[in-house]
């Protein structure tokens, strides 16, 4: 009987966890039913995600995101710094790195307690009726609600993210948003790729705080309360819609080490 085994390190940020791999060897059975079965909760290790960490030319390290269905994703900001915080636990870089990501060339501050992001910069957003949609590294549909934990996350974020306006481009992630006060807001996401609500979305946390600032005039940095924690949000804005300097700011801790054996 044949076995392979996977050495793997566990990481969340605020809530939102992921399978982290030291792949600088590029030695990775990647497939999409085998990272399928390691995220599952049930039958593998269980993860919103998995992340390889590699080499690459010019940069501290390249990071590849799969969603928990096994297939390749689009940026994902809390895996961002958990990627971050797991290259520096490795000791590729002390404090400040430069990495690549599926979205381009990111910047990173790991300090003792947080993680500094530079995320991407946004060109604009687009309104859908009363709500927004844009695009931080990853598709985000926005909208503002008065009393989210009443909100149907689940089936309504299943009817938009699958509705006849983003299906034909993949789908969307979304994004439930509260007002808190007049500088933090609460957000609930359902992701699409693990097809449920998860604990933080980063990129969606992302979106609904420039969001708030356009639909608001919130001064940034803004904070965001979400299920699995707090994170804040920094950005410069401009008159033509647009946004950059953007930092996605929050923890990232490693939740334990292991090994996952699977027999043919």
């Amino acid at each position: 009987m044949n076995s392979i085994s996977i050495i793997f390190s566990k990481y969340q940020g605020t809530g939102n966890d992921f399978i982290m791999i030291d792949d600088r060897t590029a030695q990775f059975p990647v497939s999409q039913p085998f990272i399928e079965l390691l995220c599952h909760r049930r039958f593998g290790i269980g993860a919103d995600g998995l992340i390889l960490l590699r080499n690459v030319e010019g940069f501290d390290f390249q990071m590849i995101y799969f969603n928990a269905d096994g297939r390749e994703g689009s940026m994902c900001g809390n895996g961002g710094r958990c990627t971050v915080r797991f290259a520096q636990d490795l000791g590729i870089f002390e404090e400040n790195t430069n990495f690549l990501a599926v979205d381009g060339v990111h910047k990173a501050a790991a300090c003792e307690d947080e993680i500094f992001l530079n995320m991407s910069n946004v060109s604009g957003s687009l309104l859908d009726g009363d709500d927004y949609f844009l695009n931080t590294g990853s598709p985000h549909y926005v909208t503002f609600v008065e009393d989210i934990e009443d909100t149907d996350v689940v089936g309504i974020g299943e009817q938009i993210r699958y509705g006849d306006s983003y299906r034909p481009q993949g789908g969307t992630n979304v994004n439930f948003v509260q007002v808190l006060d007049p500088q933090s807001i609460y957000v609930r996401t359902y992701e699409r790729g693990v097809e449920d609500e998860t604990y933080s979305c980063g990129t969606g946390v992302t979106a609904c705080a420039l969001m708030a600032y356009q639909r608001l005039d919130m001064a940034e940095p803004i904070n965001v309360k979400t299920k699995g924690g707090s994170l804040r949000v920094s950005f410069l804005a401009h008159s033509d819609g647009s946004f950059d300097s953007i930092y996605l700011i929050g923890p990232a801790v490693k939740v334990f080490d292991g090994v996952f054996r699977v027999e043919d």
